[in-house]
């Protein structure tokens, strides 16, 4: 078939009552192609530009195009952890921890039922980001910062309960912050089938402060020689490989010298401030794990940042999945299925 060459930056077919002809095959047949290339896809029936990285269709106006066929995909969504509180800091909560691979999901709930998508159909996912360092607080103890959600299309995991601080509460979440010293800072709780709640404090001697709650256990009260620990999370096998997520915070160091930080719980949970001035440690990136509680002996400590969170997606390996440049993502194969595991950001996803 003979090639002809346009030389003219404009052509008129405004006298033509025809159609052009599109390249075209299936999602599987799609070349490397260069920005600005165009195609028919014939997997879906619509046309699809290249830009500098992917192949992306044209959006449609009015009704939205029909559902392609189902396919079930697990999945793991970890919201973003809280921050400990500081000065006599309180652990931070682990991020909310809902999953449908393997037998258990958080707080001890069962695993979910997995999630039945379709190609063709456009769904949202957001990686929680973990609460912020807390300020110093130099009149009084300061609450620390819960973490933020994460979300799978209909799936919602809630950022973990900030830490309190020695005169303010902490906060419930995902899985709850730990309280501190008065009896105004009490602990936070955790959402069924996500985590647990955090420790108490104590007002006595040696007024230790409790750990946050993680996915699997209950952050620690303390005792006469340890702040409280923080709550452990929960190991998941999504990716192939065991990797333990949603650890609660170590509560900070106590105002009794005898009284050591909280531990982190194990899945990114972090280590309290050690004595007598120490900032609570941070929490493990893409773990959703708590911030460490502040020292007591300080008006200048703070409370650790918390660990952001992190979404995964288990599906056939016969399907493609198409990720926005809003989000961070890897994708892996383990057996007949593919992982994908993202990272940071939110956009939108969508199979073919």
């Amino acid at each position: 078939m003979a090639t002809n060459k346009v030389t003219t930056n404009v052509i008129d077919m405004s006298g033509n009552t025809g159609g052009l002809v599109w390249a075209k095959g299936t999602s599987a047949q799609r070349p490397t192609g260069v920005a600005g290339d165009l195609r028919l896809n014939t997997t879906d029936s619509r046309l699809e530009y290249k830009d500098n990285a992917d192949w992306k269709r044209f959006s449609e106006s009015g009704a939205a195009p029909t559902p392609g066929p189902a396919f079930t995909a697990d999945f793991l969504v970890v919201a973003g952890g809280a921050s400990g509180g500081s000065r006599y800091g309180g652990g931070g909560g682990a991020g909310g921890l809902r999953t449908s691979f393997g037998s258990t999901s958080g707080g001890g709930a069962s695993a979910e039922s997995s999630l039945s998508l379709n190609t063709l159909v456009n769904y949202t996912v957001t990686v929680g980001a973990g609460g912020a360092q807390t300020p110093a607080s130099p009149a009084a103890g300061g609450q620390g910062n819960s973490g933020t959600n994460s979300t799978l299309a209909s799936v919602t995991s809630d950022g973990g309960g900030a830490g309190a601080g020695w005169t303010e509460t902490a906060l419930s979440g995902g899985s709850g912050g730990g309280g501190s010293i008065y009896s105004a800072a009490a602990k936070g709780s955790g959402i069924t089938g996500q985590g647990f709640a955090g420790g108490d404090g104590s007002s006595g001697s040696p007024y230790v402060v409790g750990g946050g709650g993680g996915a699997s256990q209950v952050g620690d009260n303390g005792d006469t020689t340890n702040s409280g620990d923080g709550g452990a999370g929960l190991a998941v096998s999504i990716t192939g490989a065991s990797v333990t997520y949603a650890g609660g915070g170590g509560g900070g160091y106590s105002f009794d010298a005898s009284a050591n930080p909280g531990s982190g719980g194990a899945g990114g949970g972090a280590a309290g401030g050690a004595g007598p001035q120490g900032n609570g440690n941070a929490g493990t990136a893409n773990t959703g794990g708590g911030g460490g509680g502040s020292a007591g002996d300080s008006a200048t400590s703070q409370g650790g940042a918390g660990g952001s969170g992190i979404v995964i997606v288990r599906y056939p390996n016969t399907v493609t999945i198409s990720v926005g440049s809003g989000l961070t993502s890897s994708t892996a194969t383990d057996g007949s299925d593919k992982v994908t595991s993202f990272t940071a950001g939110t956009d939108t996803i969508s199979f073919s």
